[in-house]
């Protein structure tokens, strides 16, 4: 029986506010030296199980969660790994976009096109982005993790460089499970407890997953529907405008002035037309009233964009200008050449 979600109590609503509603799976934030606890990690989720009851979160639920928690060092691993070398947008687009991904991605769209046409004209999202957010995030699914997230989350608090932020999440993932959407055993995700197909953090899951088919849960770890609608839902709460695109690669004039690059910085196409600014063709910018900021990922000798509202939207999802191009490059490669659906 699924239970029906219940409010939270004051005290964990505070909590979830302690992060923006759009925190979702990219966790990297600059960390702080860490000092060695002082208590067990059995002690300490001891004190977990405490606060979380203390939270108003059922102790049935709380004791069944933390039954089987353990400790991953894999987690705290890759929370501190950081790459061999530094890469560039011309090398990371081959790597996160590969031809075969391409074609994986217009075979999935192809699939799952009356679905997805359904959910895009219900929440104003063009398919292409949510097959490619699907792509980019997990291989259409394929890739969504193995860690048990109560395990992982605690594991992140634990370690204590950003022990509010996980914590947040533990005691959100609590009430995922408390309001009967998943199981815990199947309650699976990545060594950051990022979870499913859209690879929400938990307190994503709390304000953007959609039970799309109706049977009582927001299952984004293996229906089709729900993964779709909560990815459109995400989107177009965070101000996705489906009557536009994501932006554009263009060129800059020689002694271009460089500081007005940035993504909070805006003007609209015909001032940036005035400045010299092109397509990368070299014609002209488009005739719309839009705005546009101008992005730059590497160095003014690398790839740059104009880029509009639905790139910082994609922006909210993950703080990342390599995530937000490689997914709007390969929304472009689903729409063309055009897909013939019967």
């Amino acid at each position: 029986m699924i239970n029906k979600p219940k409010l939270f109590s004051k005290k964990i609503t505070n909590y979830l506010k302690m992060l923006p509603a759009a925190t979702i799976c990219s966790l990297s934030l600059s960390a702080v030296a860490h000092a060695e606890r002082d208590i067990s990690f059995e002690q300490y989720v001891d004190d977990l199980k405490k606060e979380a009851i203390t939270l108003g979160i059922d102790q049935t639920i709380v004791e069944s969660a933390f039954a089987d928690v353990a400790f991953l060092p894999r987690s705290v691993a890759s929370d501190k790994a950081q790459p061999e070398f530094k890469l560039t947008l011309d090398s990371y687009i081959p790597r996160a976009v590969p031809d075969w991904k391409i074609k994986q991605a217009r075979e999935a769209y192809k699939k799952h096109y009356h679905l997805l046409q359904k959910i895009g004209k219900e929440y104003g999202v063009q398919p292409r982005f949510i097959v490619a957010l699907w792509g980019i995030e997990t291989n259409f699914g394929k890739l969504t993790g193995r860690h048990n997230v109560v395990s992982s989350l605690t594991t992140m608090a634990y370690e204590g460089r950003r022990e509010a932020l996980f914590k947040t999440q533990l005691f959100a993932a609590l009430n995922i499970l408390e309001q009967g959407h998943i199981s815990q055993e199947k309650f699976i995700g990545s060594w950051a407890g990022a979870m499913g197909q859209v690879q929400f953090m938990p307190t994503s899951y709390l304000n953007y997953a959609v039970d799309y088919d109706g049977d009582g849960r927001k299952d984004i770890w293996n229906t089709p529907g729900d993964v779709f609608a909560s990815a459109a839902n995400y989107l177009k709460t965070e101000g996705w405008d489906d009557k536009h695109t994501w932006g554009r690669q263009i060129k800059l004039p020689e002694n271009f002035d460089m500081s007005l690059a940035g993504i909070k910085q805006q003007k609209s196409l015909q001032e940036w037309q005035a400045l010299g600014v092109r397509r990368f063709d070299g014609s002209d910018l488009p005739k719309v009233d839009l705005q546009a900021s101008l992005v730059i990922p590497d160095d003014d000798h690398g790839r740059i964009y104009l880029t509009y509202g639905n790139y910082k939207v994609l922006m909210h999802w993950n703080r990342s200008y390599y995530f937000a191009t490689a997914v709007s490059y390969l929304s472009d490669r689903i729409r063309y050449p055009r897909i013939d659906v019967k």
